[in-house]
């Protein structure tokens, strides 16, 4: 059986907002991904599942 939803589903990466849609994660910044293409959040970490493109985060 299911626990509901998985937190990191791609569902949860958009809202609606004044009947507009809105994405609220963050796109892979390289040429060959691009919008559509989520940054994976990780602990320390922002990394894309695609290129391999990883950003640290700052502390």
């Amino acid at each position: 059986m299911s626990d509901g939803p998985k937190k990191g589903a791609k569902w949860s990466k958009y809202s609606i907002e004044d009947g507009k849609l809105t994405r609220n994660a963050e796109f892979c910044p390289t040429p060959g991904c691009g919008p559509g293409v989520f940054l994976a959040t990780h602990v320390n970490r922002k990394s894309c599942g695609k290129c391999g493109y990883t950003v640290m985060n700052e502390e």
